[in-house]
């Protein structure tokens, strides 16, 4: 070994790992994403945000991008250029982002009408805090289960068949539905599976409708 490539061995250190750590940057990019909504909403170009509130264009196109995190002062200069609250700027970060994620053959089983008849609920997930309810289902129905076109609630459904065949009726009108067949209308009118032709049957069905 040269005595170079002994220095070099004696005194080197670890390489930095060349990928740059993760940075969980969601408040930055909500609130960029604020400011720009706010700024295009009145008209105003970069530069004259940016002169309002004593900063430099290319410093707003950075918080815009979400590529920093402004101070509380900076914060407070763009709310008076913009002409809004402070906490303006944290509503899209606040908002709340739900996913539900259900493993196959898992789902709650629920207890909704027509269970006694035979109809098993598996609910998927649901909507939590919105204007509109939502709630997913996985629908078995098997030789034990009863003939019941009755079902009434408020909102909407869609029905999507997975395995059987059935009629499926919806008021005055009968659905012959296969696997791949689906069916969407409004649940406050009487509907269900009428006739079980070929069993089991596995359907999907959405159900939503506005929130109380």
């Amino acid at each position: 070994m040269s005595e170079v490539d002994s220095k070099n061995k004696r005194g080197a250190r670890p390489a930095a790992s060349e990928e740059p750590e993760a940075r969980d940057n969601q408040l930055e990019l909500a609130i960029g994403t604020q400011v720009r909504q706010f700024r295009q909403d009145l008209h105003m170009t970069v530069a004259e945000v940016a002169k309002m509130a004593g900063l430099s264009p290319g410093m707003l196109s950075k918080i815009e991008n979400g590529m920093t995190s402004p101070s509380l002062a900076t914060l407070r200069a763009l709310s008076q250029a913009l002409n809004v609250p402070v906490t303006a700027f944290f509503r899209k970060y606040e908002d709340q982002r739900d996913a539900t994620f259900v493993s196959q053959g898992q789902g709650l089983l629920i207890e909704r009408r027509g269970t006694r008849a035979g109809h098993e609920y598996r609910l998927l997930g649901h909507t939590i805090g919105k204007r509109i309810n939502v709630e997913p289902y996985l629908i078995t129905l098997s030789e034990s289960s009863e003939i019941f076109p009755l079902f009434q609630h408020a909102g909407v459904e869609f029905v999507y068949v997975l395995e059987g065949e059935m009629d499926y009726r919806h008021g005055g009108q009968t659905f012959e539905m296969k696997p791949g067949d689906s069916l969407f209308f409004d649940s406050d009118v009487p509907h269900g599976p009428e006739r079980l032709k070929k069993l089991p049957i596995r359907m999907l069905s959405l159900q939503a409708r506005a929130a109380e």
